[in-house]
């Protein structure tokens, strides 16, 4: 049994529906408005069912649209139509919903006519052309303003895939959300049908459309979707619109539309989609410059977003075809950015897109950089004539559009860019600007700019290393014959030469010029100055590249400011000829040295300062020198002795200079040497210098120096705690004299060696030198003394008179007989009052010469001491007569002990009347040991070495000689000088003087 057609409809499924359900099913229902209400509650993503569901839904309106008509065409003239359609609605709400359904069905046709030509024209797609799909629908019901019926199915559409929104959607959503969608999917045809046939719906709000366009998408693709002007308004165009009806239907009217909710309590409601998009809305049309700004901005954004600049600049260059102002300079700028983007040579790797903020922050030379910042050295000649030379060109023009023209702008840049850039880098560019190439293809065409860009690039540069650079630099500068007559004063241009020498040295008011600064000093200069400045460059790079050679490269900035300094061309010079010895490939043959010789004497110009050569201030003989004090310090003194005195000698240099230099470095090598042995090392190499001179007197003394000081770190005498004297403390030594003692007193032994350490001081320079001879027997006797050697120290001293003595006989020097006495006596007392000495002949002998050398003032002093030493003898000898006596049987008696012959005494009244002894009663005088130990100590004060005092001897002495004091003070007091040194003699003279074999 066959289902009523409502309950048949009623159980299909949208996704189940088909053309013939449509007509065979539902057309079978008799109520028009139960039809139309499936049909507006049925949405497929069927094009052909749902043109079929639409169009049966819009067929059983039309009565109810007919009887609306007859009802306002029967309306009396006084009643207007809209109340006669609301009477009508209110008596028939059937004809109320019809109409309002239709409304809903005929929009949703609209869009499914719409959305069937999208698809059509969607890429991809296989369809039928839309102009035969619309041809064959013959019933279309408002083609004539009039619905009309048709049951000839719609066209099928065949399509390879879907469209990017289905056909539900479209039809539901908001018809704006659909246009951004299928912007955003860059369905851009799609778009442009949108507003094509919805323009009156999409245009108020085209922006909103335009903002979901992609920034990557074309602008060419874009046509009828941006802004266009119109340049007879001067104001934004209004694009072409093709609504999908000619005029809206009667159930569209505004009238139709307030009648039905006027009589309807409430309207059906009719579930869409909620996508829908909220914007602000543009009906009115843009002026020029808001279409302008709307233009910049696209571009600021699509190059931002995307780093695009071509687009961009498609961009710009369309909306300034139609003749949208302010877009040039825009256009000029993205025409200069694409340049750089994808003309200029790129890095391997981007760090950052370039967007139009950071090439307007840029300057003129940054611009310029950064387009030659990757080009190699074949194309960069090539980037900045295409590149660099357009942009400068419209830098010009835009100076003098904007009424500032500056014809120097292109130039100046371009020559700051050269100045900063490599070496490398200007060489191209000089090459590229030959005055033998033709003008059109030089890079810079102007030969004098050409010579001053090259000179402040040149000595700007602190390059040590591209010589071979900067000389291809010169070799592409112009050469100039300048006639004579127009050469003008030739010391005016050495003077600018001068100038400019003081100019690049540093100061603490000027810093270090720049390339820069030179350019502003050469700007200045005539061409007569500057052929000459050609000149003297010539030299300089030669010098360069011969200082380069032997591994003490200058910049080229030197060769100016050392032009008028010879201390500074001396200094170089011997850096020149150190280091060529002391490189790593070091001379190996005599060959080599004369080469470098050559190279020298070649850097002075033959002595011509005019050549402005490297050395020109030093002279022939000053630069051999210097060459030699080079070769000697590197140790090649066979290749030395060869140039200085073989066959075929090269270097002419009289004996005292060569002897001057020889020994210059034997102390050179001596402070550097970390031990004083002379058999290797820097000190062999100091005494083997020696051996290139002739011998002489200082030759000889600098050679027995060296010996003597090998011999005294043989010692290992120490400096300080943990270190022993080096080489270098040897030499500062002002008194050589305590090097003499410091190695006496480093070893316990050493005083044994009297000869060796004689022969030391005379190494050390006190050859012949008798006062320096008495000195050292004097610390060799006190060291004896300390170590109780009494005999050695007794053999010094004795050997020390002699000397002394010899010193008096021949008369030298007043100061140096007093000063070698004085020495003298206070070594023999110091020795002569020892208790430990037994020996008291020696003793006295001793005492005896102390008296002799002492002064004046000591004598007193002296004799309290030999009184101590008589009266012991007087004891000792007392004893042995005794002993004598007991053994002999006669009974003579002895004569007294301490008698003298008359003639001895008064030869020695005399002698100490020469003496002039002092007026004050010797007894009421200090201490004599006490005061011999001063006086020894203030003479011993100016030694330069260290004289001992055994401590138990000395108190002994001066108990000894208080205990005598205070015999003497009670026996002599207030007795005068005179007797009291009479009885003095009397008790025991006779034995300094030899009277011992008297008794």
């Amino acid at each position: 049994m066959a289902l009523p057609p409502t309950t048949a409809w009623s159980a299909l499924h949208n996704s189940q529906l088909t053309v013939d359900d449509v007509q065979q099913v539902l057309s079978k229902v008799h109520d028009d408005l139960w039809v139309v209400s499936a049909c507006v509650d049925r949405i497929l993503d069927d094009t052909a069912t749902q043109h079929a569901l639409l169009t049966l839904g819009v067929s059983r309106t039309d009565g109810a649209v007919m009887r609306c008509k007859d009802i306002i065409a029967l309306a009396f003239p006084s009643q207007d139509s809209l109340h006669a359609l609301i009477s009508h609605f209110q008596n028939a709400p059937t004809d109320a919903l019809l109409c309002y359904s239709r409304s809903v069905l005929l929009r949703r046709l609209d869009r499914l006519n719409t959305y069937i030509e999208i698809e059509g024209n969607f890429p991809g797609r296989n369809a039928i052309e839309m102009d035969d799909v619309i041809e064959e629908w013959e019933d279309d019901p408002w083609a004539d303003g009039e619905a009309t019926s048709s049951s000839k199915p719609a066209p099928q559409v065949n399509s390879a895939e879907p469209p990017p929104i289905s056909l539900s959607e479209f039809l539901q959503n908001d018809l704006l959300w659909s246009a951004c969608e299928l912007a955003s999917l860059e369905a851009l045809e799609a778009v442009r049908i949108l507003l094509l046939k919805h323009s009156m719906e999409l245009w108020p709000r085209r922006f909103k459309v335009q903002e979901c366009i992609p920034e990557h998408i074309h602008p060419s693709l874009c046509r009828g979707l941006f802004p266009a002007f119109d340049l007879s308004s001067n104001r934004e165009a209004i694009p072409s619109m093709e609504p999908c009806r000619s005029e809206p239907d009667f159930s569209e009217l505004a009238n139709t539309q307030e009648a039905i909710k006027s009589s309807l309590s409430q309207c059906p409601t009719i579930t869409d989609s909620d996508k829908r998009i909220d914007c602000t809305c543009f009906a009115d049309r843009l002026t020029a410059e808001a279409v302008s700004s709307w233009y910049k901005n696209r571009v600021n954004l699509v190059v931002s977003s995307t780093g695009m600049i071509d687009l961009a600049l498609a961009l710009v260059q369309d909306g300034a075809s139609q003749g949208i102002p302010s877009l040039d300079e825009l256009g000029e700028e993205l025409s200069l950015l694409s340049r750089l983007v994808y003309d200029a040579a790129q890095g391997k790797d981007i760090e950052d897109d370039w967007t139009l903020a950071r090439w307007y922050s840029m300057d003129p030379i940054a611009v310029v950089r950064a387009y030659v910042a990757h080009s190699s050295s074949q194309s960069i000649a090539h980037d900045i004539s295409h590149l660099v030379m357009p942009y400068l060109f419209v830098l010009e023009a835009r100076a003098e559009r904007a009424g500032t023209p500056d014809p120097s702008l292109p130039t100046r840049i371009l020559y700051e860019y050269i100045l900063a850039s490599s070496l490398e880098s200007a060489a191209v560019i000089f090459d590229a600007s030959k005055p033998t190439l033709p003008s059109s293809q030089r890079i810079i065409r102007n030969d004098e700019d050409m010579v001053r860009v090259a000179l402040a690039c040149l000595y700007g540069s602190d390059s040590l290393t591209d010589w071979p650079t900067m000389s291809s630099i010169f070799e592409c500068l112009p050469v100039w014959d300048v006639p004579k007559d127009e050469d003008g004063d030739e010391e005016a241009a050495d003077t600018t030469i001068t100038s400019l020498g003081a100019f690049v040295t540093p100061s603490t008011n000027q810093p270090q010029c720049t390339a820069q600064d030179l350019l502003l000093f050469f700007q200045a200069l005539p061409l007569a100055s500057l052929s000459r400045a050609l000149d003297i460059l010539d030299v300089h790079l030669e010098s360069g590249e011969i200082l380069s050679r032997w591994s003490v490269p200058a910049p080229l900035r030197w060769f100016l400011q050392s032009s008028g300094e010879p201390k500074e061309q001396r200094a170089w010079a011997n850096r020149m000829a150190r280091r060529a010895g002391g490189q790593d490939d070091k001379l190996n043959g005599i060959e080599d040295w004369e080469w470098l010789l050559e190279d020298m004497r070649k850097l002075t110009g033959n002595g011509d300062p005019a050549a402005r050569g490297a050395f020109c201030l030093l002279s022939r003989e000053e630069i051999d020198g210097i060459f030699l004090t080079g070769l000697l310090s590197t140790g090649n003194f066979a290749v030395a002795k060869s140039m200085v005195y073989g066959p075929r000698p090269k270097l002419d240099l009289s004996p005292d200079i060569v002897e001057s230099v020889c020994l210059a470095c034997s102390r050179e090598f001596y402070d550097n040497a970390s031990s004083g042995n002379y058999k290797f090392g820097d000190m062999k190499l100091a005494y083997d210098c020696l051996d290139v001179p002739p011998s002489s007197n200082k030759i000889i003394m600098e050679k027995e120096f060296i010996e003597a000081t090998s011999r005294i770190c043989s010692f290992n005498v120490p400096s300080k705690p943990g270190f022993t004297l080096s080489p270098i403390e040897i030499r500062l030594t002002k008194d050589r004299l305590s090097l003499v003692s410091r190695v006496i007193s480093s070893n316990n032994d050493t005083y044994k060696h009297t000869q060796v350490i004689l022969d030391l001081s005379d190494k050390l320079g006190y050859r012949n030198d008798a006062v320096a001879e008495v000195k050292i027997l004097a610390m060799i006797a006190d060291t004896a003394l300390q170590a109780e050697d009494f005999t050695r120290a007794y053999e010094n001293s004795e050997r020390m008179v002699q000397t002394v003595t010899a010193i008096r006989k021949a008369g030298i020097n007043e100061e140096r007989i007093r000063e070698a006495s004085e020495v003298c006596w206070i070594a023999c007392f110091q020795l002569g009052r020892q208790q430990e000495f037994a020996d008291l002949p020696k003793k006295m002998t001793l005492l005896g010469h102390a008296l002799e050398f002492c002064p004046a003032d000591k004598i007193h002093d002296v004799l309290t001491a030999w009184r101590k030493l008589e009266s012991e003898d007087i004891n000792s000898r007392q004893q042995k007569l005794q002993q004598r006596l007991h053994g002999e049987t006669t009974n003579t008696v002895p004569r007294q002990l301490g008698t003298m012959p008359s003639n001895v005494a008064s030869s020695l009244r005399a002698r100490l009347q020469d003496f002039h002894m002092p007026s004050p009663p010797l007894l009421s005088t200090p201490d004599a040991a006490a005061l011999a130990s001063r006086t020894f100590k203030s003479v011993t004060a100016n030694f330069p070495f260290a004289v001992g005092h055994r401590g138990r001897s000395q108190h002994s002495d001066v108990d000894e000689v208080a205990s005598l004091r205070s015999e003497s003070s009670r026996r002599t007091d207030g007795e005068d000088v005179s007797s009291q040194a009479s009885r003095v003699l009397s008790k025991g003279i006779g034995w300094l003087i030899g009277a011992d074999g008297e008794l």
